[in-house]
Order: structure tokens, then C-alpha cells, then sequence
């Protein structure tokens, strides 16, 4: 499943650089992730790390985009080539 950001973000933008896959970008008012490119860190990280450093966990599972673990493993090696 890949995950989403909430409008109780503050944008400071720490989640950004801790995404492996770019997932990450600055939207409008909040960031917000790519559900393309989001895989939860599965093959990078036991967690997922924008969500480790958020200060406001305002970093959710995305109801509108399940995906198994394997299917995030799979997407990751698309992304990166492995």
C-alpha cells in the first residue's frame, strides 16, 4: 500500500530526503508522495522512513492504492533496475 500525506502536514519538508524512490515532492500547500513511486521502503528499510521522521505523523496508508508486499518489492526493482 502506498502511503499519503494528510492536510495536517506543516510542509517543513523533512520526509523528502528520506524517501529512497523520490517519492516525495513539495504540492501545493503540503507534500505530497507519488503512489507510483512509493514503496513503504519495502527492499530499503524495516519502516518506512517518512514516516519515522515526521514530526506530525501526518503520513498515512493510502486507502486507494493496496498493494502487497511483494508487489512493493516488485515495484522497487522496476524503479531502481534490480
Amino acid at each position: 500500500m502506498a502511503l499519503l500525506i494528510n492536510e495536517d502536514c506543516i510542509s517543513c519538508g523533512v520526509c523528502e530526503a528520506e524517501c529512497p524512490n523520490d517519492a516525495i515532492s513539495e504540492g501545493d500547500s503540503i507534500f505530497v508522495i507519488d503512489p507510483d513511486r512509493c514503496t513503504e521502503c519495502v527492499g530499503f528499510h524495516d519502516e518506512p522512513q517518512c514516516i519515522d521522521v515526521c514530526p506530525v505523523e501526518c503520513i498515512v496508508p493510502d486507502p486507494e492504492h493496496e498493494e502487497t508486499k511483494d508487489q512493493l518489492l516488485e515495484k522497487k526493482k522496476k524503479l531502481h533496475g534490480e
